[in-house]
């Protein structure tokens, strides 16, 4: 199940940045349209880092935080443990990386009732929650 994980992760790695090299077709759109894309990538550090612990978490997130208007791309998965250079940083357990078309796609997202449930239902395994928001695609 890890090794899964890991490839999933490395894969989404890999399509997120060959979408945005190649401009997806709502990275276009957006770019057209003035806006630009907004990736959000929020990384966590649990109390609880067993497998089962982060693989629930990479669950609640595909069912919580994936599939909302707005969203160009959307991964989640766990530390990719056999990637350990000097540059790594290694201080999270799961990861969760979407890129909205726009800014107010992100800020409805923030505020839509899933998005919601996914905190209420897993804030009390965190230890420490990073969010990364960038613009890209320009």
């Amino acid at each position: 199940m890890m090794k899964r994980m890991l490839v999933c992760g490395a894969v989404a790695a890999a399509a997120v940045g060959l979408a945005l090299a190649a401009g997806s077709t709502a990275g276009r759109a957006a770019d057209e349209a003035g806006a630009k894309m907004l990736a959000h990538n929020v990384y966590f550090s649990l109390t609880d880092a067993s497998p089962a612990a982060r693989a629930k978490l990479v669950e609640a997130c595909r069912k919580h935080l994936s599939g909302h208007p707005g969203t160009v791309f959307f991964a989640a998965g766990t530390l990719a443990a056999d990637c350990d250079r000097p540059v790594n940083d290694r201080d999270f357990d799961v990861a969760v990386h979407v890129v909205f078309k726009d800014k107010p796609a992100h800020d409805a997202y923030q505020k839509a009732d899933r998005h919601l449930k996914f905190i209420e239902e897993n804030q009390s395994n965190w230890k420490k929650v990073r969010v990364f928001d960038s613009y890209v695609g320009q």
